[in-house]
């Protein structure tokens, strides 16, 4: 897909991610949208394009790291909760408490009981959820092995991308096949009719990027916002004394 075309569609959804946002506020909606898949899949860059244009204290990242001990000693779902979304907000979730059916599983951070606990409990756990009047929606991004090899080596050249290649990524492209089996465990426990997952193809980013926003678009029955047209005021003078401008400490003007 050629730059100028994917920047011209996703300005479009991006328009009406606005008019969704202002839904959500307006109706006190609550709205969490969850990005599962493999490292290098894509949930970065859709919760960057869908977050870029709209108003932070609104639409909120979760971006869990390892918990602490603390947090270990929790009801498990405890520290995902505590970033749940209030009336009138939308909380995007990169990665969750999805983590115990994928990394923890695979890397033997949890016990096998605790593992199955989680199958068990999980479509649970979100039927109250959406009895509550949350709206959920779960999106898995689907890659190839050949595009995930590509996307870490690009990663690894590039300075402004190594940061997102870690240990736990290589030992994960070495357990391909056993996240494979535990991604197929998961959605037979966890994709329901009441809370199905959605699979995104995304071993074209771009692609990818825009059919997931456009689904989110379609999930939530949302009304257009008519924006009124604000007449700015004009400036009321007053006598004051300002600093003058030459005391303050500007920095250097380099470009």
């Amino acid at each position: 897909m050629k730059d100028s075309r994917y920047q011209d569609a996703l300005q479009k959804l991006q328009i009406e991610l606005v008019h969704l946002q202002h839904w959500v506020v307006e109706q006190r909606l609550k709205v969490i949208v969850v990005f599962e898949g493999r490292d290098a899949a894509g949930k970065g860059g859709v919760i960057k394009a869908i977050s870029d244009k709209l108003n932070p204290r609104v639409v909120k990242i979760a971006a869990l790291g390892k918990p602490s001990d603390r947090e270990s000693g929790q009801w498990y779902y405890q520290r995902y909760v505590a970033q749940f979304p209030a009336a009138g907000e939308i909380v995007l979730f990169d990665r969750s408490w999805y983590n115990r059916a994928g990394v923890e599983k695979v890397m033997g951070f949890c016990t096998d009981t605790e593992y199955q606990y989680f199958l068990q409990s999980c479509p649970v756990f979100e039927k109250m959820l959406l009895d509550s009047g949350i709206i959920l929606l779960k999106y898995w991004f689907s890659v190839s092995d050949n595009v995930q090899e590509k996307r870490f080596k690009e990663r690894l050249k590039n300075p402004l991308k190594r940061w997102k290649f870690s240990d736990m990524d290589a030992e994960a492209r070495n357990r391909w096949h056993e996240y494979s089996t535990a991604k197929d465990t998961m959605f037979r426990h966890t994709d329901t009719p009441e809370s199905p997952w959605f699979v995104v193809n995304a071993n074209h980013k771009k692609a990818s990027r825009l059919n997931c926003i456009a689904h989110i678009l379609s999930q939530i029955d949302y009304q257009t916002t008519d924006f009124k047209a604000v007449e700015l005021p004009e400036i009321k003078h007053t006598k004051t004394r300002r600093m003058p401008i030459n005391k303050l400490n500007w920095i250097p003007e380099k470009y």
